[in-house]
């Protein structure tokens, strides 16, 4: 796993009204600030990719579909310097994913319906400059295929 990067099972509990899925909490390991939360969604095999910030974490949960969720350590100083790491996350695996600053990430959609993604980053986004630096999620220096792996 790419160093300061966290993925947190989340526990469903479900009765006979529906379910409820606990999904960040301030006395979560990773929790430092809270900046604000919103919902972004694609379309079956839809990427969204690359992107990275350089002051702000993000704390990343599928709550409808299934996403390839994808990080690269972009740090040269890290002991994972060059690492890929693919995490399966939404409905047939609630999980909570941590990305630190300067971790490259993006995401696929793999479900056969619209995936919806909650992120609850450290910082506010700031319209007129924002943290949010891209790359084109082909045409790039990261060694990294979106397409699927059959086999």
């Amino acid at each position: 796993m790419i160093d300061g990067v966290k993925i947190k099972k989340l526990r469903i509990i479900p009765d006979e009204r529906g379910r409820l899925m606990e999904i960040l909490r301030r006395d979560d390991e990773f929790f430092t600030q809270f900046g604000q939360v919103y919902m972004t969604t694609a379309y079956p095999g839809v990427v969204k990719a690359w992107h990275y910030h350089k002051k702000q974490s993000d704390n990343m949960a599928v709550i409808r579909g299934m996403m390839k969720i994808v990080l690269y350590d972009s740090r040269r100083d890290s002991k994972t310097f060059g690492e890929v790491n693919e995490i399966f996350a939404g409905e047939h695996n609630p999980v909570l994913v941590h990305i630190p600053p300067l971790v490259f990430h993006g995401f696929k959609c793999i479900s056969t319906d619209e995936a919806v993604v909650i992120n609850t980053p450290t910082e506010m986004y700031h319209y007129r400059e924002p943290d949010e630096y891209r790359v084109d999620p082909h045409e790039n220096d990261i060694s990294y295929d979106w397409d699927r792996k059959d086999g």
